[in-house]
């Protein structure tokens, strides 16, 4: 941070691109302990106050800020003149990214823009050099546009009525020609018809969800004027990302069942986390390790436990996923050495331990590692699949393992990896065929160890609370009549057991299953995954921690360590992996 210090010193104004709210706090802070020369130096992400936001906005365009860190709030839409250098802090996450971050600086027609990379760790000085690369072939990682959303089909089915009559066969050639909807099938439209006119099956009996009515004429029209004034209030598809409270809950048992109350609050966290978790899991939150215990109507229940590795230790940054695109790239760099010598020294001769106490996988490869490490066995695979994906893969890959007896006592992962640990000798339980890592990473697991995970958690309700909001089921804004969070939770959650019980295939339960494949859990990308490394594992059973693994088993030091001593406990953390990974110990 001393050095990024100095840069900004240097410059007229900088902006410092990080890629998540706790990044940029964290980077914030730093900073201000190196602003020695009490430079004015701003933040600026969306969980702040709307009007602090503006009044960061307002100094910039005074020219009154040297430096803002912020988030993607400050990717589009505003052109500050005056800005002549980005530091982007973390790896970009896509080449487009990248270039669309630079061209915040020197925004004019004759300057070039001026950036700093600034990678966190060796992981990320591969993928920012794959980005790099990307950006001087102009080459776009732009993920593929969103086909078949049923539950916007459904918002504009009612917009179209707002606007007046309208004839279900010309309606439906119209949208067919939309690029996005031009596979829609007449069955899925009139599903969506349907549900917009009666609610579907399982709703039809209450009239309030009964919103369009066929004339005599085979026009359909609005059952009644209002649901255009509700309609205008509620539309679009961008739903607020959600916080719940974390609940400290008291566990009690009467007449044989138990009872899980909540208490004090320990802050909030992101829904589209704790919707992933089962009852029993662990994971770290304010400083302790805790043990979920569901969810109910003001938010989550937790238990704290004396595990100290909760089984789930990363959250933060999920959602920001590396482009599929770029992945490739940094396999390629990886898997060719004579790619290396663009890379720092520091990196160079990281991959060249690994090559020599382990081994570089090709890019077709994915590399499976095992070794035992204080008094645990460890599992370490490198997807190059993004956070997301490698986090589902997390959850399903622990699932097995506990059915074949490895006994997995948690996992962590990141962007490019993925590790996890156990009780039982993983690596004995392969080499004498207990264990069979073809088996393990079967595409099978997106079958029932998915429909089970996914039965135990509450992704899939929080899901389809967003497609019941876009949709128009459930209606967040009414003059006098504005519903909380906590509310829409409620009723959506009554609606999705009745439609699971009595309509399951009802087309807005598709359209849940839809973005929560895309979104929350990549399965789609998993499923590329599995199918890529089939045939294509490569198994290293190690002593000690390899090279490659040193940064992913950091990640999980980070999450828990905690208090005034993290950076020095964080240094010795570091200090003994790499002498692990070099044979000094």
């Amino acid at each position: 941070m001393e050095e990024v210090y100095e840069e900004i010193t240097r410059a007229k104004m900088t902006l410092i691109f990080v890629n998540t709210r706790s990044q940029a706090e964290m980077t914030f802070q730093w900073l201000w302990e190196a602003n020695e020369a009490n430079l004015p130096i701003a933040l600026h992400h969306g969980s702040l106050d709307v009007g602090q936001r503006r009044k960061v906005e307002a100094a910039m365009a005074a020219g009154k800020l040297k430096a803002v860190v912020c988030t993607s709030t400050l990717d589009l839409g505003i052109d500050w003149g005056d800005v002549d250098l980005v530091i982007h802090v973390g790896a970009p996450k896509g080449s487009s990214r990248l270039l669309q971050r630079i061209g915040r600086s020197n925004h004019r027609l004759d300057s070039p823009s001026e950036a700093l990379l600034v990678p966190s760790n060796r992981f990320e000085v591969l993928e920012c050099e794959a980005a790099l690369q990307a950006a001087k072939e102009n080459a776009q990682d732009t993920e593929y546009p969103a086909v078949l959303k049923l539950d916007v089909l459904a918002q504009h089915i009612l917009g179209r009525a707002c606007a007046g009559p309208f004839d279900a066969d010309e309606f439906f050639a119209e949208v067919t020609r939309a690029w996005t909807y031009r596979n829609l099938t007449r069955a899925d439209f009139d599903a969506a018809m349907d549900y917009v006119a009666t609610g579907g099956y399982a709703l039809r009996a209450y009239e309030k969800y009964a919103k369009l009515k066929r004339r005599e004429d085979g026009l359909w029209r609005l059952t009644h004027p209002l649901i255009a004034q509700q309609y205008r209030l509620n539309m679009g598809t961008i739903v607020e990302a959600a916080m719940l409270k974390v609940r400290i809950a008291s566990v009690k048992r009467r007449t044989g069942k138990r009872i899980v109350t909540g208490g004090r609050s320990l802050g909030e966290l992101e829904e589209w986390f704790l919707s992933q978790l089962s009852i029993g899991d662990t994971f770290r939150f304010a400083g302790e390790v805790l043990r979920f215990e569901g969810l109910d109507e003001f938010g989550a229940l937790a238990t704290r436990t004396f595990d100290s590795d909760p089984m789930v230790p990363s959250y933060e940054g999920g959602k920001f996923p590396l482009s599929t695109y770029l992945a490739e790239r940094v396999r390629e760099i990886l898997s060719s050495p004579a790619k290396w010598k663009t890379l720092p020294f520091q990196v160079q001769d990281w991959l060249a331990m690994q090559r020599q106490k382990s081994v570089i996988p090709r890019a077709h490869q994915m590399l499976v590692e095992t070794f035992p490490r204080a008094e645990k066995h460890y599992l370490v695979c490198y997807p190059f699949a993004g956070r997301l994906a490698q986090q589902t893969l997390g959850m399903l890959l622990t699932r097995r393992l506990e059915r074949w007896g490895a006994q997995p006592l948690g996992f962590s992962a990141s962007e490019y990896a993925l590790v996890i640990w156990t009780v039982r000798d993983v690596s004995l339980m392969i080499s004498s065929g207990r264990l069979s890592l073809e088996k393990l990473f079967d595409e099978d697991m997106l079958g029932d160890d998915l429909e089970a995970w996914l039965a135990e958690s509450n992704l899939m309700k929080r899901t389809f609370r967003n497609a019941a909001i876009i949709a128009g089921l459930i209606e967040r804004r009414w003059p006098g009549k504005e519903k909380t969070g906590r509310q829409i939770t409620v009723n959506s959650d009554l609606i999705y057991d009745v439609l699971r019980s009595h309509q399951p295939d009802h087309i807005l339960l598709r359209a849940a299953w839809d973005d929560a494949a895309d979104g929350l859990i990549d399965i789609h990308r998993l499923g590329d995954l599995l199918k890529r490394i089939k045939g294509q594992l490569l198994h290293r059973a190690l002593d000690t921690v390899s090279p490659l693994a040193v940064p992913v088993l950091l990640e999980i030091s980070r999450e828990s360590i905690y208090g005034e001593a993290h950076d020095a406990l964080l240094a010795e953390a570091s200090g003994s992996l790499i002498d692990e990974a070099m044979g000094l110990v």
